[in-house]
């Protein structure tokens, strides 16, 4: 996360419950977890955003498939607090703050043969079947906790513009994963899975990230893979990422080179990073196995022409010796189809 001059981070385990929302209207908190199995070669990610002082929770779960279908729901339910993370057919508790997790959803899916129907979500919704499914995972951490809430040197909040802002303060962590993905009465057992997550809170406009790559890779208790590059207009490439070993200390990675293999419709199938730690050099590829786009609608007053576009993919990697599944996210603000990235010239 890019952290202003001026200010610094605090990490604080309360911070992985919710707060008392401020004033903002956009005011958003929000927590994602995604987990995978190798073994049975699909996974899934979820997320609540609690929007308390416009009523409604962001609401979505998508599981990746094995034969490359891909079930997806999404939805808006009421909420009259922020007490808890509990949106209609979806729940995440905190069982223990920075280490231990439970996530259940218990509701119907879009199943899509061809997630990239998701282009026109009105059209997939008509057109594809619904089934049911049932999540239950638990999760624990494997790496530390990185990321904080974003405070003046003294430890004060900091002032920001909710027109401009994405989140006060954002923690991330890689994770290990236990359970089950059940969907249409087919059950895949998540033993000994690889998964991911993130917290975020304060106010937040989607179009306000402009565009990013996240890459976010656990191959294991012992060894994980953070990329994150994020960019707007006039300024260059924020680059944030580590690698974390056998549990220790989160190296930060540098020297940084992407390269990316597209499709007609600007969205991302193979990609080849490189990049150096200050104990040695490493290789992560990834190729796409199955994506559905997914798309935020402009603010009020905005270009109608232009909307935030998130391809989620699960992604087939390799670094070091090792192969895992994990999502590969790139967001993009788009405008007359073609994304913002590619128009500063981002691979």
């Amino acid at each position: 996360m890019i952290i202003p001059e001026g200010t610094r981070l605090k990490l604080d385990p309360r911070d992985d419950h919710t707060h008392t929302p401020e004033a903002a209207s956009n005011y958003n908190e929000s927590m994602y977890f995604n987990a995978f199995s190798a073994a049975e070669g699909m996974g899934a990610w979820m997320r609540i955003g609690n929007r308390p002082n416009e009523g409604h929770a962001e609401m979505t779960c998508c599981v990746h498939l094995p034969d490359g279908s891909v079930g997806f729901m999404y939805g808006r339910p009421a909420i009259e607090h922020n007490r808890e993370m509990n949106a209609g057919p979806l729940r995440f508790d905190v069982l223990e703050p920075f280490r231990r997790y439970r996530v259940r959803y218990e509701g119907e899916l879009l199943l899509m043969k061809n997630p990239l129907e998701m282009s026109n979500p009105g059209a997939a919704f008509k057109s594809n079947p619904k089934r049911t499914a049932l999540i239950e995972l638990e999760l624990s951490g494997v790496s530390p906790v990185h990321g904080g809430e974003i405070v003046t040197l003294d430890g004060q909040p900091i002032v920001l513009d909710p027109k401009h802002s994405v989140f006060r303060g954002h923690v991330e962590q890689h994770l290990s994963a236990q359970g089950h993905i059940t969907v249409d009465g087919m059950r895949h057992p998540i033993e000994s899975g690889t998964a991911y997550r993130d917290k975020s809170w304060g106010p937040r406009h989607w179009h306000n990230f402009y565009w990013y790559r996240w890459l976010p890779v656990t191959f294991g208790p012992d060894f994980s893979v953070l990329l994150s590059i994020m960019g707007r207009e006039g300024q260059e490439p924020f680059i944030l990422g580590h690698v974390c070993e056998k549990g220790g200390a989160l190296q930060p990675i540098r020297n940084v080179r992407m390269t990316t293999d597209w499709d007609d419709a600007f969205m991302h199938r193979a990609f080849t990073v490189s990049f150096d730690t200050d104990v040695r050099s490493f290789t992560l590829t990834g190729k796409v196995r199955s994506l559905i786009p997914l798309r935020h609608k402009p603010v009020a007053g905005a270009d109608p022409d232009s909307y935030t576009r998130i391809t989620e993919a699960m992604t087939e990697y390799h670094c070091d010796g090792r192969t895992t599944l994990g999502m590969s996210e790139f967001c993009d603000v788009m405008t007359g189809g073609v994304p913002l990235s590619h128009r500063l010239g981002w691979s």
